[in-house]
């Protein structure tokens, strides 16, 4: 299920956007400000983010270009018929699309399934809570300072944060990092999760809430 974020200073658009997209499997996250906005992408990923122009305290642009120093993550901006050069700003700081007010069910639809299909043929990077993990350059974040892993210690950091909540045997870790035809005893895996867990802790992540021993099994990785 594709989470999407929804940020308006209307409650009624707010309710309005979640009617149209929650009967086709969406699962909608309604803020009425971009702080509140900006404040839940701290702690939590979404697939797309619905941003609203005119809004009190932070408009949607500024409020996109404060997401896009921070996250790589599809937006697509809501805005009035007459706002053109504010969709040209809109663009030009980073956002992916616009839907102008008042809009059809279906084109919005549309849209964002277009920037969800778009999204999904650049390179992914993964994000949690502050952290991403550049599967092409194989590299570990957490808030823009680089986290050195091992080969090892990356395959196992994404496998953990593409199969949250999921438990690990130690042999399935073996298996999956190391390959079916290599010999490694259990305490090798015990050895790289506790390097990780080190590492993880030195940047300042909050390591021992997420990469959890599972007594007599395994590891796994709480979302």
């Amino acid at each position: 299920m594709k989470t999407i974020l929804l940020v308006d200073d209307e409650r009624m658009m707010l309710d309005l956007l979640t009617l149209y997209l929650s009967p086709l499997g969406y699962h909608c996250i309604k803020k009425e400000s971009a702080l509140d906005a900006i404040e839940y992408l701290e702690s939590n990923t979404v697939d797309l983010i619905l941003l609203d122009i005119m809004m009190p305290e932070m408009d949607g642009l500024q409020a996109c270009q404060e997401i896009r120093k921070r996250w790589d993550l599809p937006i697509i901006m809501l805005t009035a018929m007459s706002e053109k050069s504010d969709i040209v700003r809109g663009l030009n700081l980073g956002a992916d699309d616009y839907i102008s007010k008042p809009f059809d069910e279906e084109e919005l639809v549309a849209r964002i399934e277009a920037v969800l299909r778009r999204g999904n043929t650049k390179s992914d990077n993964i994000t949690f809570k502050g952290l991403i993990l550049n599967q092409d350059s194989y590299q570990l974040f957490f808030h823009e300072k680089q986290i050195p892993l091992t080969p090892k210690e990356f395959g196992m950091m994404n496998l953990f944060l593409t199969n949250q909540n999921k438990v690990f045997t130690r042999e399935h870790l073996i298996t999956s990092i190391w390959g079916y035809h290599v010999s490694t005893e259990d305490r090798t895996i015990d050895s790289h999760v506790r390097n990780l867990r080190e590492k993880l802790r030195k940047s300042g992540f909050p390591a021992d809430d997420h990469l959890l021993t599972v007594w007599g099994i395994g590891y796994k990785w709480e979302g």
